[in-house]
Order: C-alpha cells, then structure tokens, then sequence
C-alpha cells in the first residue's frame, strides 16, 4: 500500500459541499452508519471503491488513478482497512494525508462492529535486524538509513554496519537450508539452485563496486522545489567487496546462450513482498546480464563476511555502473524475459523527467528506467557549517561514474566556482571500462582567517562527462539522479 497523498493531487471529486457560514457554527455532519460486510461490497470502481480507517468510511474511487504508488495498490484494500497496508509506509502517519483522505468521508461504522481483528495491525517491521546507531535514519518502516557524511570517507571499502540501507518492504527471514533461488525463461524452462549449489557449481568471483540510491543528495532538489521520496543526503552511496557466482556462468548453465535475437531481459524478483504478495522486482539488458566485462554478481559475500539481512541476505544481485534500484536483494527468481520487469519499480519509478512534468503531467511509460548513473561527487569533509583553523585546510569527498566510467579528475573551488585547483586521486587505476569503484579524493590549500568559503567540487569522467553546476535545470518530480556541483560552505576563524 502507496497512498502517498499530495493535497494537489485529489481530483474533483466527493468532497463535501460547503456550507455557508451562520451566525453560529452549524453541527458536524451525520453520517450513515455501515457494517464491515457493507462496506466490503465495495471493491471495485464499478461498485465504488470504499475503505475504512479507524471507524469511519471513505469512498477513494476518485482518488484510485492519482495513488501516486499506483492503482492496484491502493485496491489492495478495497472494501476494507486501511490499517495493515499503511503499516507498510509509515509516509501515511503524516497529518496531511489524514486530512486528504476525510475528504473523502462518506459514513461511520456501526458501533458493534469494533476494532479490526488484532492480526491485522501486528507489525510487519517486527522482524527486521538490529541497526548500527550511527546511522541517520531518513524512514524507520520501512527502514532506510546512511552513514554520517564525516564517517563515509574515511574508508575505501564501506563498513558493512555503515553501508546505506534502502529497503523498501520489510526485511524477510530467510532459512539458508531451505532457500532455492528459480532460474528461468519462456517456456517454463529452467533451473532450481540451492544456497550449497551456488556455492558449489560455479566459481567464486569477486567484485570491488559501489552502489548508489537513485535518490542520492534529493535534499538538495527539495530546496529547488518539493519532491516526493526520501530525503537522502550524499550518504546513499558506498563501496564494498561482493563475492559470489557470475550471473552470465548461472545462465549458461541454465541453457541460455550468450546472444538473443531482439530485445531480451533478465528480471529479478525479490522475497520481500508486499501484503498483496507482489514483490520488488527489477530487470537489466540481457547483454549485460551475459557479459564477462559487467561482472554481474549473484553475490552471497560482502567486504569477506556473509551478506547481512539489511542487504540481501542469503543472495542479492549485484550489478555494477548501475543504480542500486536493480540489485535486487533477497534474490528469489531470475527469469529471461522479452519485456523489462513488470514491478512498480521498474515501470513506474525510478525514472527522470524534464523540470516542467509535474505530478499532473508525469507519463512514466515515456520515460526509460534508469541504469547507469551520472558522474557524481560530494564532499565529505569538512561539514556544512563548520569552523575550520587558518592555515592549511583538507578538503575530501568521494567521487564516481556509472557503466564503469573512470572518475580521471576531480576539480574544487574555495570560492564558489571562480577559481579552481586539481584534488589528488586515491587508489588505483582500474581496467578500462570497468571502474566499478568511486574514487576517494583530498585537497591540500591554504586558507586566511576570517574568511568565508564555498567549497564547491565536480568530477569529470573518461568520457568527459562533466557534472552540471547547479540543481535547478536538473530538478525532476522524483528528486532523481541528483548531480549538481555539491556545494560546502565553511567560515575560517581569526
């Protein structure tokens, strides 16, 4: 369940007449009183789409097509409580959405009715991991949280306690023993593998890449204008080292061949459903699923220890140079497809739009899903607002590019823009075409006391993309693919 309400968003449509104003206030409206089987009666838009929350009784058919997480969510649960769908998305414990949806008020359940059954408000959340305190926590259920910008570049592999979690259904518990992973295409054909199996049959391949939210530095986009997702900072990002089997050798092995004729896909699905039992899913191009330079993993390792539950537990996708959106985790199902994912995911977010489309005007089949990211960077140090010491300032902060684009500079002012110096590089060169890893980065200059800095950097890629200088003319509905120049500013002291 989405119900994600805006209150530009409500169509025309059963809202209470007003009434003129007396000389004194006129008394709440009387509602007619409807049994639970009343309004179960109403489940479809033909029949009226009613549902309950709390005690009283709402009609949202005119609010189905503008659900922002889709119709069919919101008809999950038609004809009945709100309550253990919106348990999924604590968006809905806001008072706006309240106030939007009693807008929508048509009556009162009778007063024998009672509460719900106690099953349906248990909490699905109630058996998600333990978390890392240090994480700054953007949503609790589900939960979604990244580490401290100060603690995110101290470090070239991403403590797996302090790697960003993006979940977006409640983490399930998944018995290695019995766990079975469904390799399969058209026709039924397939193969079934076990934990064991995967560990066994194919060799064990290791991958040192960073993963990326979509939503990466969105806080900056919400102060162009509003946008809907999770306020992420430039904590959703972080490296490791997955170890696992090649999801080209699975699919050999599965009877598919390294080239298809057309537009292939390969899908991905989840064990983490929603109470409908629809599952996160996502797909990736057939030719990069199969190719022995993309190094797609189906990885049951993470920086050497075995996957935690926040990121996959037992087995997760790993797809380097694309968004995090496609690495599924909890991996169940991978099937060869000649269409792209059917999941919301996939179809209907994680999209970018022109800053003119508004959430009266999106379209999201006319845009295509996102793969690989821009080049990105932010600083990591010093923090926004900081107090630095005359003399010599260090500045750092991390840097990267999708499709396994190498990160060749990265340029930072000090005076927001005007004047430019070259950071220094960490690490390695990587192979052509596959710097799967961001790069760290340090600046060394001198600073005068009293000053006040703007500390601003870009990074530029292999193939000269360059990041544009200001959020504005990249701003979208989603808050997506947030790259502007990342801007920092500092007071040096006297």
């Amino acid at each position: 369940m989405y119900l994600m309400c805006r209150r530009d968003a409500a169509a025309p449509s059963r809202r209470r007449p007003q009434v003129a104003q007396a000389a004194q206030a006129p008394p709440p409206p009387q509602y007619p009183r409807y049994t639970r089987e009343e309004v179960g009666r109403h489940r479809s838009p033909q029949d009226r789409v009613w549902v309950t929350h709390g005690t009283e009784v709402f009609d949202v058919t005119d609010f189905v097509e503008l659900h922002p997480g889709g119709a069919e969510k919101l008809l999950l649960a038609a004809g009945g409580a709100l309550e253990p769908f919106w348990a999924l998305y604590a968006v809905h414990n806001q008072p706006h959405v309240l106030e939007l949806l009693r807008e929508y008020k048509v009556g009162e359940l009778s007063p024998e009715e009672g509460a719900p059954a106690p099953a349906t408000a248990q909490d699905p959340f109630a058996g998600d991991p333990p978390r890392h305190p240090g994480l700054r926590v953007n949503s609790q259920k589900p939960f979604n949280a990244e580490p401290p910008a100060e603690l995110l570049g101290e470090s070239f592999l991403t403590p797996n306690e302090l790697f960003f979690t993006r979940n977006h259904l409640p983490v399930p518990l998944v018995d290695p023993g019995t766990y079975r992973l469904r390799v399969e295409g058209p026709g039924g054909r397939g193969v079934t593998l076990s934990l064991a199996e995967l560990r066994s049959r194919f060799p064990k391949h290791e991958v040192t890449a960073t993963l990326q939210c979509a939503g990466n530095r969105r806080t900056e986009m919400s102060r162009v204008r509003p946008v809907k997702g999770l306020a992420w900072d430039i904590g959703a990002i972080g490296t490791a080292r997955w170890g696992g089997a090649r999801l080209r050798d699975v699919l050999l092995h599965a009877g598919f061949g390294e080239e298809r004729e057309g537009e292939w896909h390969v899908c991905f699905e989840g064990l983490d459903a929603d109470v409908g039992g629809a599952p996160y899913g996502a797909s990736i191009p057939y030719g990069r699923a199969v190719s022995p330079a993309a190094d797609v993993l189906l990885a049951y390792e993470m920086n050497g220890q075995e996957l935690p539950r926040d990121h996959g537990f037992p087995l997760r996708v790993v797809v380097p140079g694309v968004v995090g959106a496609r690495s599924v985790k909890w991996l169940r199902r991978v099937a060869v497809s000649p269409a792209e994912s059917p999941s919301h995911w996939q179809r209907n977010d994680y999209k970018g739009f022109s800053p003119c489309v508004d959430w009266d005007t999106v379209d999201f089949t006319a845009a295509p899903a996102i793969q690989e990211l821009p080049v990105q960077s932010a600083i990591t140090h010093p923090p926004p607002g900081a107090t630095v010491p005359a003399g010599e300032l260090t500045v750092k902060g991390y840097a990267w590019s999708g499709g396994g684009r190498e990160v060749v500079r990265v340029d930072v002012s000090l005076d927001g823009g005007r004047t430019w110096r070259v950071a220094r590089l960490g690490g390695e060169r990587p192979a052509p075409g596959r710097a799967w890893a961001w790069a760290l980065w340090e600046l060394q200059a001198p600073v005068a006391a009293g000053a006040e800095l703007e500390i601003v950097c870009k990074a530029v890629d292999g193939s000269y993309n360059v990041q544009p200088d200001s959020v504005a003319p990249i701003w979208n509905l989603r808050g997506v693919l947030s790259n502007a120049w990342h801007r920092v500013r500092v007071t040096v002291t006297r």
